[in-house]
């Protein structure tokens, strides 16, 4: 038998309570993504400097260190914060809407039945728009990490980039490789979680008889699937985004990237997979864990659920 199920609806409703799911979406990023910092400077370095960091990402820690002390390891921290704090925004918030909107517009048995193109759908929107305003940022903060002495911190790396490259050629010549990545990423991310949660909650009984400890246990679970399985399907886009960001090039961004994949293969493509995977399933897990914790705490229980009764 199939139903829908909708979240006991308390106060708020409406605006008031997808921007608190808006609210609950920039914290889990901006903190997850913020504390994973060190990590990315290493798997950065990987991608771009395989012939140098090409030991490992234990290794890897070991030689940033080495080479230029334990603060650069949180090289680029600002833009990382700022970026992934408003894109969990428009990223949670967004699928929370969007999920919503699509489940109304088919109708709930529709919406049961076709629950995982539901999801893809949802989240591929909501990510569109996360990524017009991550997208400046993460030029940023790779181009602080791949270039250490480019400049001091969030305000100057962001001011010189606009002044020699400008909006387009400088913030977003890399959107077509971080469409390309975050996109399938955040499909794979929430489809995979909303799957799995649903089959572990097939198992462990109705959702409203479990303690909030387990329920948090079941998101970390579920979120570190998801992050494992989005971190392999994104990892191509990702080593692009980092190489087309390290130097302002020339040509247009579909031929950067053409040459770019051709000159690196399908190997290339994939350095630096074992740290992303360390990373983003970490994340991913924290992310969904936050945010199931921090909706609670805000009151935001009125969202839409689709599963199999």
């Amino acid at each position: 038998m199939s139903s829908i199920q909708t979240q006991a609806s308390v106060a708020p409703t409406g605006a008031a309570l997808y921007a608190r799911f808006a609210l609950a979406g920039a914290i889990c990023c901006g903190v997850t993504h913020g504390a994973l910092t060190p990590v990315d400077v290493v798997k950065t370095r990987i991608q771009l400097e395989p012939t140098v960091y090409n030991k490992g990402m234990a290794a890897g820690f070991r030689q940033v260190v080495k080479a230029e002390g334990a603060g650069a390891l949180l090289t680029g921290f600002g833009p990382t914060f700022a970026g992934y704090f408003m894109q969990g925004a428009f990223k949670f918030g967004g699928y929370e809407f969007w999920k919503k909107t699509i489940i109304e517009s088919v109708g709930q048995e529709n919406a049961v039945n076709n629950r995982t193109a539901i999801y893809l759908v949802s989240s591929g929107i909501a990510e569109f728009f996360a990524d017009v305003a991550l997208c400046p940022l993460e030029a940023t903060r790779i181009r602080l990490v791949s270039q250490p002495t480019f400049a001091t911190g969030l305000v100057s790396g962001f001011s010189r980039i606009l002044k020699e490259d400008g909006v387009i050629r400088g913030f977003y010549s890399g959107f077509g490789p971080i469409l390309l990545k975050q996109i399938p990423y955040t499909m794979a991310k929430f489809v995979v979680f909303e799957r799995a949660s649903e089959a572990i909650l097939a198992s462990a009984g109705p959702k409203e008889n479990l303690s909030d400890a387990t329920l948090t246990g079941i998101n970390l679970g579920s979120g570190l699937i998801a992050g494992v399985a989005a971190a392999i399907v994104s990892q191509p886009a990702d080593t692009l985004l980092s190489k087309i960001n390290k130097t302002s090039g020339s040509g247009s961004v579909m031929t950067r990237l053409v040459g770019l994949a051709g000159e690196l293969g399908a190997k290339g493509l994939f350095l630096g997979l074992g740290p992303r995977i360390v990373m983003v399933g970490t994340l991913t897990a924290f992310q969904f864990a936050i945010y199931g914790d921090i909706k609670k705490a805000l009151g935001a229980t009125g969202g839409v659920e689709i599963r199999k009764a």
